[in-house]
């Protein structure tokens, strides 16, 4: 797309006589406004939170909401990924963001966590609107009451900074959080002091900032995994060792507000880590050699990924997983992390598309050796 520099973009497209800046106070002394935004349009994540300290007018500049959008229609926002990670041996959780062309490393300031805060940290959950390039963690437990918490914090890209939201309406621990439709959905995990399971659901609408209540789980999963596949999102308590037990899952349809049964296929399954890529649920198994399923609807079946086999002998569970743009990302033990590219070839006999995928791994530096992966989200920034 050719770029005018005369014309700036809009904070609102219905709106083009709008721009970026209305202070009479030039950004860079000697060009003209609109040029000038380009030019900060054009600086880096995550060195944009150091550019707004420069002066008063490019702070609002690149604090106003129209920046994000203006970026994002000129195609210059680029997909980071963001992992929540745990050091078990000194207690330490921290985010830190990877660029995967370059595989640098950014660490994020830290959450603005409440007092008393008590690890395990997996009763976190975390989610995250790529697009809206902010991350959302949820939940928590405190320490001197061992409940969890209602917390709810948000980290925009556009500021490098952590701020509060508004709290849930429920207290949870270990629970699933998944953006779906423009909101966070929060299902289900433990509540109380004796840790009882909740089936309660809520939605969180982050331009309002505000939550409101959801269609109840139809019964209380006991271990999730979750994934939004063709607008709806699919929960399934999943396999655990040593698979005596058949596991349950449902669907919810945040249209009509309801909850469905999973199909038997799509449930039994679901062995792992699950990640959607094109509309396609894909499953990397927690058993073996970490063989990779893809799910297919039409027959409610699983078939194994074609292509390269995972590379199981650099990425050592456990594993966190997200997918954008045809490409899966794995983070794995000491936050190494893999990159599939997801492509298809016709199969010659059965006239179907085979799926397969390529993969390729980042090293990660020896100070997150001891780090262990809870989540890992992709924005844009």
């Amino acid at each position: 797309m050719a770029i005018n520099p005369k014309k700036p973009c809009s904070k609102n497209p219905e709106k083009e006589e709008e721009t970026i800046i209305t202070s009479n106070e030039p950004l860079i002394p000697g060009l003209p406004n609109d040029v000038a935004e380009l030019c900060l349009l054009r600086v880096p994540y995550p060195y944009q939170a150091l550019v707004r300290t420069v002066s008063a007018s490019w702070n609002k500049a690149i604090t106003d909401p129209g920046f994000l959008l203006c970026k994002r229609s000129l195609s210059l926002s680029l997909p980071f990924l963001f992992v929540f990670a745990h050091n078990k041996s000194t207690a330490r959780i921290q985010w830190q963001a990877l660029d995967p062309r370059s595989g640098r490393w950014f660490v994020l300031p830290p959450m603005p966590l409440p007092k008393g805060v008590l690890f395990p940290a997996p009763a976190f959950s975390c989610a995250s609107l790529p697009r809206h390039g902010k991350l959302v963690v949820l939940g928590g437990m405190r320490s001197d009451t061992a409940r969890p918490m209602q917390a709810a914090m948000v980290y925009r890209t556009s500021t490098n900074q952590w701020s509060e939201a508004a709290p849930m309406l429920t207290p949870r621990a270990f629970f699933e959080a998944v953006a779906i439709g423009g909101e966070i959905v929060a299902v289900g995990g433990s509540g109380g002091a004796a840790g009882e399971a909740i089936t309660a659901v809520e939605r969180y609408d982050h331009v309002t900032d505000t939550w409101t209540a959801a269609a109840d789980l139809p019964a209380a999963l006991a271990r999730y995994g979750s994934a939004v596949v063709g607008g709806e999102l699919c929960v399934t308590e999943g396999w655990t060792w040593p698979f005596m037990f058949s596991p349950r899952g449902a669907i919810y349809d945040p249209g009509s507000d309801t909850w469905r049964q999973m199909r038997p296929g799509m449930r039994e399954g679901w062995t792992g880590v699950s990640v959607v890529v094109g509309e396609r649920l894909f499953v990397i198994s927690e058993h073996g050699d970490c063989p990779m399923k893809v799910y297919d609807p039409d027959e409610d079946t699983w078939r194994y990924v074609g292509g390269a086999k995972f590379p199981c002998e650099a990425l050592r569970r456990p594993f966190a997983v997200s997918g954008l743009e045809g490409m899966i990302y794995v983070v794995s033990s000491g936050l190494y992390v893999g990159v599939g590219r997801v492509y298809e070839e016709e199969e010659e006999l059965l006239g179907k598309k085979d799926v397969k995928v390529e993969w390729q791994v980042v090293p990660a530096p020896t100070a997150f050796q001891g780090f262990v992966p809870l989540s890992c989200q992709l924005l844009y920034a």
